[in-house]
């Protein structure tokens, strides 16, 4: 599977760099991602400059897509041509939000009648677009979630990796990156919000 982390220009390096490197732990199981991005080099809100490794275009192929959170990401829901760059199918695809990137699926129609999770400071700005935020740090309804909070970008790439390979898979990966000494600890702290944030659906 496919995984592409849509990183726009004034990006959050936690949001798309933890979510792609501990997805990237299970390449040789198939799973991989990769920073998808509309121009070949994006600059994130710390003026890291980083070269794309697939075009937006690569998200109509890809099996998951991840929508980064960062400081412009007002200006891409107020960018048609942008937006209109992301054709997602939740009927086909996993797709996920960091933070501000609720306001991309927002824009999108995918939020609907659906709550959200966001960070705090884009929380104002995704409710104004209609959209219940919680005060959680993972929901996931079917192939759609969300996650609120930098650190909780971890949550997103445990559910991504459930997802697509199963829980031992998912074990293996958090505990490889837990701190030492905290290896059980972290693995059960993300298991628990990815399993207490997902909703079954009839």
């Amino acid at each position: 599977m496919q995984v592409a982390v849509v990183t726009f220009d004034g990006f959050n390096e936690l949001d798309s760099f933890i979510a792609s490197a501990l997805i990237n732990r299970c390449r040789k199981d198939g799973l991989e991602a990769f920073l998808t991005t509309p121009t070949p080099v994006v600059t994130s809100m710390n003026g890291v400059a980083v070269t794309g490794q697939r075009p937006m275009e690569f998200v109509t192929e890809a099996d998951v897509v991840l929508i980064g959170s960062g400081v412009k990401t007002r200006d891409v829901v107020a960018d048609d041509r942008l937006i209109s760059r992301l054709p997602l199918d939740p009927a086909r695809q996993l797709i996920g939000a960091q933070c501000s990137g609720a306001l991309v699926l927002a824009r999108l129609g995918l939020l609907d009648g659906m709550p959200a999770c966001t960070d705090l400071t884009s929380r104002p700005f995704v409710e104004a677009r209609g959209v219940t935020v919680l005060d959680t740090p993972f929901h996931a309804e079917g192939n759609i979630a969300t996650a609120g909070g930098c650190l909780a970008s971890q949550y997103l790439a445990t559910w991504v990796v459930t997802r697509a390979l199963g829980e031992a898979a998912a074990r293996d990966v958090l505990g490889y990156v837990a701190p030492v000494g905290e290896q059980q600890e972290t693995i059960e702290r993300a298991l628990r919000a990815v399993r207490v944030g997902e909703v079954a659906l009839g």
